[in-house]
C-alpha cells in the first residue's frame, strides 16, 4: 500500500507535466517577458536539490549513514514542490524543449527510487532474493542521480537562454558533451587518487589502462561522426584527425599499460588535444581568447598529469605477500632519509589535485565557449578576462564540492568508525592515520628499530571501506 502512494503521486504530477502548455510559437512580448519570482524559486530549489542534496544523499547512502534517509526524503519532497512551481509560473514563456521532455522522463527514476527506498526501509522479505535485487537497483539508480541532475540543469540553462536550436544544435552537443566528459574524467581521477588506490591494486590494471580504453573508444566514434558529407571544412579535418589521434594514442597507451605499468600517453594526448583546441580559428576575438585559454588549460592538465605519473604517483603494484617494509608505497625512512621522503610525500599530496582541477576548469571553459554564449557576452560588452575568471571561479567551487563529497564518503557512516588520528612527529609532513579496525590509505608497520613506518597498506575485501581517513 505504501509503495502505491508514491506511484500514484508520480502519475498525478506527470499528468500535470504532460498537460503543461508550451507554446509552439512565441511573440516578442512572451519571449522577452520578465522571469517571475515563482520561476526563480523553481530554478533555485531544483538546483539545490539535484545539484547539492541528492549527491550528498547518494554518498551518505553508500556509507550507510543514518542521515541518508532524512536527507533524501527531504529532497524528494522539495523536488516535487519544485516541479509544481515550474508549471505554475507566469511571465516569460518558453518553446517546447528538451528540458521539459527530460523532466517527464525523470519521473521514472524518481518514483522508482522512492518506492525502493520505502520497501527497503520497511525491512520486509529480509531473507529473500527479491530484497537483494532491490538493494542493488536502489544503489544503481541512486548513483545516476548526479548525472541526471547535471544533465537536467544544463537543459534548464539552455532552455532559459533559448540556445541550441536549429543549426546550433551540433555545436552545443559537441561542447556540452565533451566539456562534461572532462569534468567526469576529473571526478574519476580524484576518486581514484583519494579513495580508490586499493581498488586499482586489486583490479590489476593501472589507471592509464582504463584511460586509454576510454580514449580509444571515444576516438573511434569521433573519427566517423565529425564529417557529414560534402566538402571537407578546416574544422571537419581538425576534429576528425583529433579522433584519429585519440584512438592511435589510446592503442599505444593500452599496450604500454600491460602488466600493470604506468605510462604518460593519456597525459600526452590531453596535451596535444589542448594545443589543437587553442589553435582553432574563431569568428570573434572574444571567442579566440576563450578557446585559447581553454586549450592552454587543457595543455597544462596534460602536462601536470605527466609530471604526476613520472615524479609523484607510486606504481599500483598488485597485493603480494611480501613484507610491506620493502613496498614501493613506503613513505618513511628506509635507506633514504626521513626528511627527503616525507617532503616528497607532502609534495605529492599537494600536487595530485592539480590535474583534476585543471580538467574541471577546462571542461567548464569549453562548455562556456559556444557561439551563442560568446555572442551574448560580446553584446553585453564583457571582456574575455572577466568571462574567463568567472568560469575559473565556478571551477573552484565545483572542484571543492567534488572533494567534499569524496571526503564525506571517507568520514561518515560505517567509514567513520575507522577515523582514529595518530600523533605525528613535528616536521614529518606525512599525513598519518592509524587503522581502527578497517582498511586505510596508510598503515603503520613496525621497523626493527622500534619506530614506525607508514605505507600504502593492504586493504581488506570490503571495497566500500577503502577510503583514506583524515
Amino acid at each position: 500500500m505504501l509503495i502505491s502512494v508514491p506511484a500514484i503521486l508520480g502519475l498525478c504530477l506527470m499528468s500535470g507535466v504532460l498537460a503543461h502548455n508550451h507554446h509552439g510559437e512565441l511573440t516578442d512580448e512572451q519571449a522577452n517577458a520578465p522571469v517571475d519570482a515563482i520561476l526563480w524559486i523553481h530554478m533555485f530549489l531544483q538546483a539545490t536539490v539535484w545539484g547539492i542534496m541528492f549527491p550528498i544523499g547518494m554518498v551518505l547512502g553508500m556509507t550507510r549513514s543514518r542521515w541518508h534517509v532524512p536527507l533524501q526524503a527531504t529532497g524528494f519532497a522539495l523536488t516535487f514542490g519544485g516541479i509544481i512551481l515550474g508549471h505554475a509560473h507566469k511571465g516569460r514563456a518558453f518553446l517546447p524543449s528538451v528540458h521539459g521532455v527530460f523532466a517527464s522522463m525523470l519521473f521514472i527514476p524518481i518514483v522508482s527510487q522512492l518506492a525502493l527506498g520505502i520497501y527497503l526501509k520497511l525491512h520486509i522479505h529480509e531473507n529473500r532474493a527479491i530484497r537483494r535485487y532491490a538493494v542493488v537497483f536502489h544503489g544503481v539508480i541512486g548513483k545516476t542521480y548526479p548525472i541526471l541532475g547535471w544533465t537536467q540543469m544544463l537543459f534548464g540553462v539552455v532552455t532559459y537562454r533559448g540556445y541550441c536550436r536549429g543549426g546550433n544544435l551540433g555545436q552545443c552537443l559537441a561542447h556540452y558533451i565533451m566539456g562534461s566528459g572532462f569534468i567526469g574524467y576529473a571526478t574519476i581521477m580524484a576518486v581514484i587518487m583519494l579513495v580508490g588506490e586499493q581498488w586499482v591494486r586489486r583490479s590489476g590494471r593501472s589507471p592509464e589502462w582504463w584511460d586509454s580504453w576510454v580514449i580509444t573508444a571515444w576516438g573511434i566514434v569521433n573519427t566517423f561522426t565529425e564529417h557529414h558529407g560534402g566538402s571537407w571544412s578546416v574544422k571537419d579535418m581538425q576534429h576528425t584527425i583529433l579522433g584519429v589521434l585519440w584512438w592511435t594514442g589510446g592503442i599505444l597507451g593500452i599496450y604500454l599499460s600491460r602488466n600493470n605499468q604506468r605510462n604518460v600517453v593519456p597525459g600526452v594526448i590531453i596535451f596535444l588535444t589542448g594545443w589543437a583546441m587553442s589553435e582553432h580559428a574563431q569568428a570573434l576575438m572574444l571567442s579566440t581568447k576563450v578557446h585559447g585559454t581553454f586549450g592552454h588549460t587543457l595543455m597544462l592538465a596534460g602536462f601536470t598529469r605527466v609530471l604526476e605519473v613520472v615524479f609523484f604517483v607510486p606504481s599500483y603494484a598488485p597485493e603480494t605477500g611480501e613484507d610491506d617494509n620493502q613496498s614501493e608505497h613506503t613513505l618513511a625512512e628506509s635507506s633514504t632519509s626521513r626528511s627527503s621522503l616525507s617532503g616528497k610525500a607532502a609534495a605529492a599530496r599537494a600536487f595530485r589535485h592539480l590535474p583534476p582541477f585543471l580538467l574541471v576548469a577546462a571542461g567548464l571553459l569549453f562548455m562556456s565557449a559556444t557561439d551563442e554564449e560568446l555572442r551574448y557576452v560580446h553584446e553585453n560588452e564583457m571582456d574575455h578576462v572577466t568571462y574567463i575568471l568567472i568560469t575559473f571561479s565556478f571551477a573552484f567551487l565545483l572542484y571543492t564540492f567534488i572533494i567534499f563529497l569524496i571526503n564525506l564518503y571517507a568520514t561518515t557512516g560505517r567509514n567513520a568508525a575507522n577515523k582514529i588520528t595518530t600523533t605525528v612527529p613535528h616536521g614529518s609532513n606525512i599525513e598519518m592515520i592509524t587503522p581502527g579496525g578497517g582498511s586505510k590509505w596508510y598503515s603503520r608497520v613496525p621497523l626493527h628499530n622500534g619506530t614506525s613506518n607508514h605505507v600504502l597498506g593492504d586493504d581488506e575485501d570490503d571495497e566500500d571501506q577503502m577510503a583514506p581517513q583524515r
